[in-house]
C-alpha cells in the first residue's frame, strides 16, 4: 500500500473550505450533473472540493460520459478533484492487462460501458480514458477521514491494507464496530433504505443510483470528522 497522500495539503492552502465526497455513480451522468450543481449552490462562494469513491462505469447507460465529465472537473479545477479506484474500473483494468476475463466483466455489467463508448472491447476505450483509469487512487487519508471504495480489512492498520480489500472487501469490514482512528467513508455496497448508513467507525454512501435510488454526497470540514450535511439527486 502506498504511503499516506497528505490530503490536508493536497487541497491546498484554503482546506477549510468544504469537501463534497460522491459515492458510486455507475454511468449516472444524469444524477452526476445535477448533484455537482447543488454541491456548488450548497457551497455558495466558498471553494468546494471533491472526492470521488469509485465505481464510475458499467450497468448505468452513460460511462464514457461520466469518465469525460470527472477528467473536464479534473482539468478545470486542478487539486481541487480527488478520484479512487472502484473495483468496477479494476475489472476494466484487469481485462486490459490480461488478468481478468471480458466473460467475467460481463457479467458485472460491462455491457452498458462498452456501448457508451461505441465498442467490444476493453481494447478500444481511448488512450486518454485508460491512462485515467490507470492513475485512480486506492484511497485518501485526510487525518480524520479515510476515503476508500469498498473498505479496509478490520484485522491489519490503515498503512498496511491490501489494495484489493480496499477496492472489494464486504465482510467482515461491515460487521466490524473497532475504532480505526478515522471514520471510514466508503461505497460499494448499497444500503438497503437508500439512506447513507452512518455509523460510530464508517459511513457508506452507495445509495444505489443505478437501482433507481439516488446518488449521494456527503460534506465534510477540516474541523469535524462527522459530516456537516448529505445532499441527494434522485
Amino acid at each position: 500500500m502506498r504511503p499516506s497522500l497528505e490530503a490536508p495539503r493536497q487541497f491546498g492552502s484554503d482546506w477549510q473550505s468544504l469537501v463534497y465526497a460522491i459515492g458510486d455513480i455507475h454511468g449516472s451522468l444524469r444524477q452526476l450533473r445535477e448533484l455537482i450543481a447543488r454541491c456548488h449552490d450548497h457551497a455558495g462562494r466558498e471553494p468546494a472540493n471533491f472526492i470521488f469513491l469509485g465505481d464510475y462505469i458499467d450497468r448505468g447507460p452513460q460511462s464514457a460520459g461520466v469518465i469525460r465529465y470527472l477528467i473536464d472537473m479534473q482539468s478545470h479545477w486542478p487539486g481541487r478533484v480527488i478520484a479512487l479506484k472502484g473495483n468496477h474500473e479494476a475489472m476494466a483494468l484487469g481485462v486490459l492487462a490480461g488478468t481478468m476475463t471480458a466473460e467475467y466483466w460481463a457479467t458485472q455489467g460491462s455491457a452498458a460501458t462498452l456501448a457508451s463508448y461505441g465498442i467490444t472491447h476493453a481494447s478500444e476505450l481511448p488512450p486518454e480514458h485508460i491512462g485515467w483509469l490507470r492513475s485512480l487512487r486506492p484511497y485518501y487519508d485526510d487525518g480524520r477521514r479515510f476515503f476508500v471504495h469498498a473498505g479496509v480489512d478490520p484485522g491489519k492498520p490503515l498503512d498496511a491494507q491490501d489494495e484489493h480489500d480496499l477496492i472489494w472487501i464486504r465482510e467482515p469490514f461491515l460487521s466490524d464496530a473497532r475504532d480505526y482512528g478515522r471514520l471510514i467513508v466508503h461505497g460499494h455496497t448499497p444500503v438497503p433504505t437508500g439512506a447513507p448508513e452512518l455509523r460510530s467507525n464508517r459511513l457508506d454512501i452507495d445509495t444505489g443510483a443505478v437501482y433507481g435510488g439516488q446518488l449521494t454526497a456527503v460534506v465534510f470540514t477540516a474541523t469535524q470528522t462527522r459530516p456537516l450535511a448529505f445532499l441527494q439527486v434522485d
